[in-house]
């Protein structure tokens, strides 16, 4: 069976949209027929049938986001424990959803399995959804005969993941919520308040103490050059992301970015305990290690680290030890290389993993607390000396007018 995706007028002369399985198109407009529908299209939702041995590709793949992707595989784990074949888990979890993309993907991969394709082999046509971690996980699992229990680690990493990238971007949020209303605050006085108010001193004649001169400058540029500032840092933003495109420059700058007094241990926090973490699941679900340190290599965002774990892969695959490897790419904390030795002279790597991928969220979260925590801070006393200036900057030639008038 291959599933099928219909364009029919029903009854009442309506157009509808849905997603069906038969063993032709033939099948499907009958099944129409007998609903009392007209088929306007039936098309099917795998590939073609010349290329269906090779994986799909290119960004107009469908995808999945995170939150989709764990909860069908938390249904999959399930179903596949409750006794179900591959086949008819995927036709549950199918008619779970409520999603149309989720339900096409699914479906697809379905029609992959009746064909006689293992499930990681199937889920290969959609790689943006499933990507080379996840099928790698499925294959090894396939391989050990595991595929339950492998369908509900990938569950708990996946909500993992998502659960901690959820706390770093809350945490973030109020830092990033801050900064922008203290620069449109600042803007806003600079430009339309301190003007008028300056306005009534120059018309006096008097002398402008220097602090309310700078502030009038300030003024004067935020007023006549704000919206030019504003657009040429735009460009300066786009014209960087352009260049950080290119390998030579991005390698360049993440591992400049690496040496920074704050970002570059956030940025460490974040690739290690993504590496581990990845490694962790990888490992215990019976990839073989050189593999799975290329796979978890791929995930990560820095692409110094990244170049260091590859290099770290080729030593072990040469005969070096993990923690050594690791130690020589001088991108990983002494206390996970340490935990890492530890776990390849006992002979337990994998649980050693878990509990290095653990210590490392524990200390990412710790990090970007503490930054957050120093930041709030940092900007009420930023904050609070621009509006001091400002003030004093409007109060002294209203002193100084007094004391003329005395």
């Amino acid at each position: 069976m291959a599933a099928f995706e219909y364009q029919a007028l029903d009854n009442r002369g309506r157009t509808c949209k849905g997603l069906m399985e038969a063993d032709s198109p033939r099948q499907i407009r009958q099944q129409l027929r007998e609903k009392g529908w007209i088929a306007l299209k039936v098309e099917a939702t795998t590939q073609k049938e010349g290329d269906r041995s090779l994986p799909a590709s290119g960004w107009l793949q469908p995808s999945m986001s995170v939150n989709d992707l764990s909860l069908c595989t938390r249904q999959l784990a399930t179903l596949i424990q409750a006794g179900l074949p591959v086949e008819e888990a995927l036709k549950a979890a199918a008619a779970q959803t409520e999603k149309t993309k989720v339900r096409k993907i699914l479906l697809g991969v379905r029609s992959k399995v009746l064909e006689g394709f293992s499930l990681a082999k199937s889920l290969a046509q959609y790689p943006r959804a499933f990507p080379d971690l996840y099928r790698s996980t499925v294959a090894a699992g396939e391989h050990a005969g595991h595929l339950d229990i492998v369908l509900e680690r990938l569950a708990d990493y996946s909500e993992t993941r998502q659960k901690s990238r959820q706390k770093i971007q809350l945490a973030l949020l109020y830092p990033v919520i801050l900064t922008v209303a203290s620069i449109l605050i600042v803007a806003f006085l600079l430009g339309y308040v301190v003007p008028d108010v300056i306005a009534v001193f120059s018309d006096t004649g008097q002398e402008l103490p220097a602090l309310t001169t700078a502030l009038v400058t300030a003024s004067d540029l935020v007023k006549n050059y704000g919206i030019t500032t504003l657009l040429a840092l735009l460009l300066a933003i786009w014209l960087f992301r352009r260049v950080l495109r290119r390998e030579g420059p991005r390698l360049y700058f993440h591992a400049r970015l690496l040496k920074m007094p704050l970002l570059g241990r956030l940025s460490r926090g974040i690739n290690t305990s993504r590496f581990a973490s990845t490694l962790s699941i990888l490992t215990q679900s019976g990839v073989p290690l050189v593999e799975a340190m290329r796979i978890a290599g791929e995930v990560l965002s820095n692409d110094h680290i990244k170049r260091q774990v590859m290099h770290a892969a080729r030593s072990v695959s040469e005969g070096e030890s993990l923690h050594r490897a690791l130690d020589q790419a001088r991108c990983f904390p002494p206390m996970m290389i340490h935990m890492v030795a530890s776990g390849e002279s006992s002979g337990e790597l994998d649980t050693m993993l878990v509990r290095v991928s653990q210590n490392q969220e524990r200390d990412l979260e710790a990090m970007v607390g503490t930054l957050v925590g120093l930041f709030e801070p940092f900007m009420l006393v930023v904050m609070g000396t621009v509006v001091l200036l400002i003030v004093l900057a409007i109060l002294l030639p209203i002193l100084s007018l007094n004391q003329l008038v005395m």
